[in-house]
């Protein structure tokens, strides 16, 4: 899946590599790691431990096919070419007219409304939609999708600010996209959201805060996948199988509920390297809520200074069959609650693996409610 990345400007380094060569972590498909991998069982610290125990090389199967987050976690805009668009009209136009390979670039500006994006592109010509932050899309109030990417495949949102409406940045049915670098900010409800089986995604490098301004209960940060309860009204009553979806090196905070959360029927994704804070929370108990299967969680920084987090990173079984087989390591929680650094629900049954080389301070319990893998 190199490909995806193949007209992104990286700022250092390069993509993972084949099956032969080591890959790096942000690249590893969880879904094919064994949640053994970590090694024996033990007591450990519950504040150091060796980084990286249980590595993974050489990855494959089915879950091969998730994105591979760029070194640095940068995307930038392809330099050259492309239409530069200063208004909510052009922008709207724009978008409806998009075809493979465009790049549409926003001027510095307020982009009023709510807009849609319904075009895809292929895998070798995506199409982007690009800014910096001083490109605002800006709704003017909670009662709108900002940015509605809507049953697309290979498309690229990257660099401008999004603010003032119900939700930030929608995905329903897409597949195989970016969104990087976005500023999202002052929404009703949660800031970015993949739903509808939107699988093999990459959010990475975006700055979030202010949620929850319309319903603190729904104002998280990042949001995979729907609730159980809503399985009915947006997957034909079957699990939302929004997998193989990277959440990688974004700054979340000033969320009212969870930074990230990831909900039942969801698989086989990663969170990593993402910079958490608690300290806005009121309608929430941690950063992170795991509630599907084969999740990757790891190389997180997390504190708290206020809010309401009783334990930093939480599994939850909230339907059967899920919150499984998920694998917590090499995270930095400074949690300052009554709780654990990492708790795992229902964990005689589920095989989730925390690893000892969580560093966890300020937890009144330790480390973890379950023995910790790894030395």
């Amino acid at each position: 899946m190199a490909a995806l990345f193949a007209a992104i400007a990286l700022t250092a380094g390069a993509c993972g590599g084949g099956d032969d060569e080591p890959i790096e972590f942000a690249s590893i498909p969880p879904a094919s790691l064994n949640p053994d991998a970590l090694g024996g069982s033990g007591g450990g610290d519950t504040s150091t431990g060796a980084a990286g125990a249980g590595e993974a090389t050489g990855a494959g199967g089915s879950a091969g096919s998730g994105p591979v987050a760029p070194a640095g976690g940068q995307v930038t805009c392809p330099e050259g070419g492309g239409i530069t668009v200063r208004n909510a009209g052009d922008l709207t136009a724009a978008l409806a007219a998009a075809e493979p390979g465009d790049i549409i670039r926003m001027a510095p500006g307020r982009y009023t409304g709510d807009f849609k994006i319904t075009k895809s592109g292929t895998e070798p010509s995506p199409i982007w939609v690009c800014g910096t932050p001083e490109a605002v899309i800006d709704g003017e109030d909670d009662a709108k999708y900002l940015l509605h990417l809507e049953k697309v495949s290979w498309v690229r949102v990257v660099g401008f600010s999004v603010r003032n409406g119900q939700k930030g940045v929608m995905a329903d049915s897409v597949n195989h996209s970016v969104i990087a670098s976005l500023h999202v900010s002052a929404t009703g409800d949660e800031a970015i959201h993949l739903r509808t089986g939107s699988s093999d995604n990459l959010v990475v490098g975006n700055v979030i805060r202010d949620t929850g301004n319309r319903s603190e209960k729904f104002g998280e940060g990042i949001y995979i996948g729907s609730a159980t309860s809503n399985w009915c009204e947006y997957t034909n009553c079957e699990p939302d199988r929004s997998d193989r979806n990277s959440v990688i090196g974004n700054d979340i905070a000033g969320t009212t509920s969870e930074n990230i959360d990831i909900k039942e029927g969801t698989e086989g994704g990663i969170v990593s390297g993402n910079k958490l804070s608690g300290d806005a929370m009121v309608a929430t108990d941690s950063w992170i809520d795991v509630k599907g299967n084969g999740w990757l969680v790891e190389k997180n920084v997390g504190t708290q200074d206020g809010g309401t987090v009783t334990d930093g990173i939480q599994t939850h079984v909230v339907e059967d069959g899920w919150g499984r087989k998920n694998i917590i390591r090499a995270n930095t929680l400074t949690v300052n609650g009554e709780g654990f650094g990492v708790y795992i629900h229902k964990a005689d049954e589920t095989g989730n693996v925390v690893g000892c080389d969580n560093q966890v301070t300020g937890a009144a319990k330790g480390l973890s409610n379950v023995t910790c893998s790894g030395s």
